[in-house]
C-alpha cells in the first residue's frame, strides 16, 4: 500500500496522436484510478507553451490538417 486513506495522488497526463487520430489516455488513465478506489476531486487544465518542438509541430500540423495539442491534464485523486 503505497496511499494512505484519505490522502491525494496527483498524476499529469496529455494526450496524443496515433495515425492522425487523438488519443485521449489521460482520460482512460482517469478511469482506471477510478476503478481502482480513488475518486476524482479536481481536473485542472495545464496550458502548454515555449516547447521545444513547437515550430516543427506547428509547421507539420499546417502541413497535414491538425490542431496541436497545447495542454495536460492534472487530475487530483483521494483514495
Amino acid at each position: 500500500r503505497v496511499l494512505k486513506k484519505n490522502k491525494f495522488c496527483a498524476i499529469l497526463m496529455g494526450d496524443t496522436r496515433k495515425k492522425g487520430c487523438i488519443i485521449p489516455m489521460s482520460f482512460d488513465v482517469m478511469k482506471i484510478f477510478e476503478s481502482s478506489g480513488f475518486t476524482l476531486k479536481e481536473i485542472i487544465i495545464k496550458e502548454q507553451h515555449n516547447c521545444k518542438t513547437t515550430g516543427y509541430w506547428k509547421a507539420s500540423s499546417i502541413k497535414y490538417n491538425f490542431l496541436l495539442i497545447a495542454h495536460e491534464y492534472l487530475f487530483v485523486f483521494r483514495k
